[in-house]
């Protein structure tokens, strides 16, 4: 019997050609942008001339090309030495796409799709899963695709971020350091139309405290604040930019809570445009941990949600 798992994510351009097609792709999923197609396709225009040559700015400080592909490439020769199934990565935005993949698996016995997103969101998980479906459908192979919604505390995943946080702490003493959660933003009215997404923050945030405080690890203390906004409109809160004011004279680890998978949110927007601005309030140690990406534990992790999906006959 042939199985297959799909590793969904969002994406990021392979190389600076792909950032026009990244935002284009993004801004015009109606899971993002709520408006008629027409409209939509106006505001991806207006969104797109304002944000394309910062955003091609931010893709060439990490070396012109987003991690995350590379990052997952790693993770998926780690994980295909774990189970019984062909790996592939499926991104939403760029390349390799579900049309692609879909094609390529399309006489695999079971489809396993598992997105790289812990926390549940209409604007993630629910964006891939209708992509991928939509795609499945009209090859009439969607039957055979098993998903999983979340698993914002599973204890191998926390486990991971354990590790990441420890890894970025060294030898150092916890109890100098605050530790902030940054999870990326959504619109707050995305919210209060009732999805998930902050409830399971708070949940993988909670579950962690619990578990470093197991571990013996006692930061001064932790806080949730959210980044990446964009646009007038009011979005989750606290933000990111104005959390850091708190602790001027002070040392902080960030840990991007919302990420499985290191990209441009993580190694650009905390790691430089963030730490500029920790250097300018005077903020003396800011350090940003890493995402699992291929850590062990999250490798495991995916193995065990892997072989439950497989139970679920």
């Amino acid at each position: 019997m042939k199985k297959a798992i799909l590793l969904l994510n969002m994406g990021g351009p392979n190389n600076l050609d792909e950032v026009k097609m990244f935002l284009h792709n993004m801004f015009n999923d109606p899971q993002i942008i709520s408006a008629p197609k027409p409209l939509r396709w106006l505001i991806s225009k207006i969104i797109i001339a304002k944000r394309l040559n910062s955003a091609k700015a931010n893709y060439k400080l990490l070396g012109g090309k987003s991690p995350l592909v590379g990052h997952t490439q790693k993770l998926i020769n780690k994980l295909k030495t774990k189970v019984d199934a062909d790996v592939y990565m499926v991104m939403r935005y760029t390349p390799p796409f579900a049309k692609d993949i879909i094609s390529e698996i399309k006489n695999h016995d079971e489809i396993y799709a598992i997105p790289l997103y812990p926390q549940y969101s209409n604007t993630t998980t629910l964006s891939s899963f209708d992509d991928l479906f939509d795609m499945a459908n009209k090859l009439g192979i969607g039957d055979k695709i098993k998903t999983i919604d979340c698993y914002q505390t599973h204890p191998l995943y926390i486990s991971s971020i354990i590790e990441k946080i420890k890894e970025a702490l060294g030898s150092d003493d916890a109890s100098e350091f605050e530790l902030i959660f940054s999870a990326h933003g959504l619109p707050q009215k995305i919210i209060d139309r009732g999805d998930l997404y902050q409830e399971h923050i708070i949940q993988s945030v909670e579950s962690t405290k619990q578990a470093l405080k197991g571990s013996g690890i006692h930061f001064g203390n932790t806080h949730l604040a959210y980044q990446s906004r964009l646009g007038p409109i009011e979005w989750l809160r606290p933000y990111m930019d104005d959390k850091l004011h708190e602790f001027k004279g002070k040392k902080v680890i960030v840990f991007p809570v919302a990420f499985t998978i290191d990209n441009s949110e993580t190694e650009c927007e905390l790691d430089i445009e963030y730490r500029h601005l920790a250097n300018e309030i005077g903020i003396i140690d800011y350090r940003v941990a890493k995402a699992p990406n291929d850590h062990d534990d999250f490798v495991e992790c995916l193995v065990d949600i892997y072989k439950g999906m497989g139970k679920d006959d």
